[in-house]
């Protein structure tokens, strides 16, 4: 079994900074893509960024500038940068990592429990 583990979360006022931390444990044989999604209260679940293992991004529009995100290959990590928040970035944002699973000998995708951002103005 996979497991991801996320940290960084919090309240913070618009136009702080909050960087979010995600830690892939388990069976794994490779990490292969990791990313972060969103999701407000009565909203969809969304893009916010995705990082392949040889350091290709990919950004959704709206966070392009503000938000980075980051991998650490040894460490089965990907982290995530939030510059210049606003009101608007408040959800909950979920770690995501395509995981080859060395128990399994096969490939699944796993995700993270979660982690609240909030953001106040």
């Amino acid at each position: 079994q996979v497991q991801l583990v996320e940290s960084g979360g919090g309240l913070v006022q618009a136009g702080g900074s909050l960087r979010l931390s995600c830690v892939a444990s388990g069976s794994i044989f490779r990490v292969n893509v990791m990313g972060w999604y969103r999701q407000a209260p009565g909203k969809q679940r969304e893009l916010v960024a995705i990082i392949t293992r040889g350091g290709s991004t990919n950004y959704a529009d709206s966070m392009m500038g503000r938000f980075t995100i980051s991998r650490n290959n040894a460490e089965n990590a990907v982290y995530l940068q939030m510059n210049s928040l606003k009101p608007e970035d408040t959800a909950v944002y979920y770690c995501n990592a395509d995981v080859f699973s060395s128990m399994n000998l096969d490939r699944d995708e796993y995700w993270g429990q979660g982690t609240q951002v909030t953001v106040s103005s």
